[in-house]
């Protein structure tokens, strides 16, 4: 381990090896039908992290003070979180579009002393004070994405002092959770963690410098400077990633030469149709990591021709801990898809080198120590639980938090509760069957989301649906509410019965899902806001329970 283990070394340590290369690409219109860039080089990057540091130092920001981050993508984020690393003081990172009322509670949670914002933020501090209330410090951005400290050219002054150093456990950063299943929490990232994720994510996937990335999650955006790779910030607002306009990110991809792309399965979902409706290919990409859901089997089968020279992979991990497994795109064609059409779940691959998995039986109570839980035979199916370089030990001030999802082991290692549950296979991988508390708990026993669900969405009418449970807890059914690929297959009631009919008949086909009768149908369902494809099934089940109208359908004779 180096003397400090401040993550913003890594970007000063690449500015002055490689100060020509392209840094950041942050779009600013068009020009003859291309998109025009702002282009910071590393040298450029780095003077202008220096320039934040001491704007933000002068305005009274010290080492460890929480600081909420609310500025927008691209040039702005990257340069005051990096500055804040160097400060060592505690960006405090929290989705937009959240909700108003979740996104408070998650500011008051986190108690930061500082805001750096735009000016709709600093506005927004005044306006819900009591949220606010801690907050000593309001230190000002620009809105735009494309505003800097320096001039074109600038470099580094030779006199800019080094990070703060840091120990490897010393707090980085707290990033929240999306509270797909439940309220956001803060995650408290250590430097030594965020080392960590930089490591596993280049060695697990080969990236190297040089490389070209678009990263389609915000976040993802601060590991480029640390690999030494080229960010071109795309044209999508974080708020409403699945209404980005996929003919400007393909562009963009073409016009610059991507290697690389972090994204969720409903944005690579849009771009592999675009460019399948338009016959585009991506010859640039390398790879693709797609995560936050797991990926459709059509996507599976139809990305890796849109990107012949490159591999799709999908990252198995959470906002506590990622990356824990990997899967690639031929293991699932050539091998894993048969037995998720079967009801086995969704395989999320094998368990990376420096990572510990284990399957226990599932408990809703704190498990304390690692000797309490009780580990299952192989292809049972139980909790994931992990650990490794990259699991983080706490949540923010939420002790109840910790002692549902940490467990300690016995060599001192810190054990994560994925909330998942999963099984191992004879080979080694690791399968998802769904979150804990999405199962279906019926008199013939539990029915897990990702074993059914993909049965459903091989239907030529279904978009994607979702497993629910109806009907008293005593007497709890399993029940599909269904987004079809267009509204006219639910115009009338009679083609909801005709679809229900058809879905149930494939219930049938399979043990596990014959007792599954009754189905909803919806224009959209709702989804988190951070991927856009997380499904909230716990408020289905919700919006069922209120008198939604569901079709109980026997197949036709």
């Amino acid at each position: 381990m180096p003397p400090s283990a401040n993550i913003a070394r890594h970007l000063a340590a690449y500015a002055a090896a490689h100060p020509a290369q392209p840094a950041l690409k942050v779009p600013r219109g068009r020009n003859a039908g291309r998109i025009d860039y702002l282009e910071l080089t590393y040298a450029e990057l780095s003077a202008e992290v220096a320039a934040q540091r001491v704007r933000l130092a002068r305005a009274g920001l010290r080492p460890g003070d929480r600081t909420l981050v609310m500025v927008r993508q691209g040039l702005p984020l990257l340069a005051v979180v990096f500055a804040l690393f160097e400060l060592g003081a505690v960006p405090v990172v929290i989705d937009p579009g959240m909700g108003r009322k979740s996104f408070l509670r998650c500011v008051a949670q986190s108690r930061p002393r500082a805001l750096v914002g735009i000016p709709a933020a600093r506005l927004a501090a005044w306006v819900f004070r009591s949220a606010f209330r801690g907050v000593e410090l309001r230190i000002g951005v620009s809105g735009a994405t494309t505003t800097r400290l320096t001039s074109p050219g600038s470099t580094r002054p030779a006199d800019a002092p080094p990070a703060v150093e840091r120990a490897p456990g010393d707090l980085a950063a707290i990033l929240f959770t999306s509270g797909s299943t439940g309220a956001p929490k803060g995650v408290c990232y250590t430097h030594g963690q965020f080392d960590a994720q930089v490591r596993l994510i280049r060695e697990t996937y080969g990236i190297e410098p040089g490389e070209v990335d678009l990263p389609l999650l915000p976040l993802f955006a601060l590991f480029a400077p640390a690999l030494g790779m080229t960010t071109v910030v795309p044209e999508l607002d974080p708020s409403r990633p699945a209404l980005a306009d996929p003919a400007r990110l393909v562009q963009a991809i073409r016009q610059e030469n991507v290697t690389t792309s972090f994204g969720s399965p409903t944005l690579w979902g849009n771009l592999a149709a675009h460019c399948r409706s338009t016959g585009q290919i991506l010859p640039s990409l390398r790879r693709v990591l797609c995560a936050g859901a797991p990926v459709p089997m059509w996507l599976w089968e139809t990305l890796p021709a849109v990107m012949p020279n490159g591999v799709l992979h999908s990252p198995y991990g959470a906002t506590e801990v990622l990356p824990v497994s990997t899967l690639c795109a031929a293991e699932v064609v050539n091998g894993t898809a048969l037995e998720t059409l079967r009801g086995g779940g969704v395989c999320v691959g094998t368990v990376l080198p420096q990572n510990r998995v284990k399957i226990i039986a599932p408990s809703d109570g704190p498990i304390r120590r690692l000797e309490e839980a009780r580990e299952l035979p192989l292809g049972e199916v139980g909790e994931i639980i992990v650990t490794g370089p990259t699991v983080t030990t706490n949540y923010d001030a939420l002790p109840e938090a910790d002692a549902l999802a940490k467990i300690a082991g016995p060599d001192g290692a810190v054990w994560h509760r994925m909330g998942d549950l999963g099984r191992f296979d004879p080979a080694g991988r690791l399968w998802f069957c769904g979150r804990k508390v999405e199962t279906v708990h019926t008199e013939g026993g539990p029915v897990y989301p990702a074993c059914v669900e993909p049965l459903f969405d091989t239907h030529k009418a279904v978009r994607r649906c979702a497993l629910i449970g109806i009907g008293p807890a005593a007497h709890r059914r399993a029940a599909l509410v269904v987004e079809p690929v267009h509204r006219d297959w639910m115009r009338t009631s009679s083609d909801c019965r005709r679809l229900a009919r058809e879905l149930r008949a494939i219930a049938l086909q399979h043990t596990h899902t014959a007792a599954i009768r009754v189905v909803y149908f919806r224009e959209a369902l709702p989804v988190d806001v951070r991927h856009n494809a997380k499904i909230h099934r716990l408020a289905l089940a919700r919006w069922a329970a209120q008198g939604a109208v569901g079709h109980e359908a026997n197949p036709k004779r």
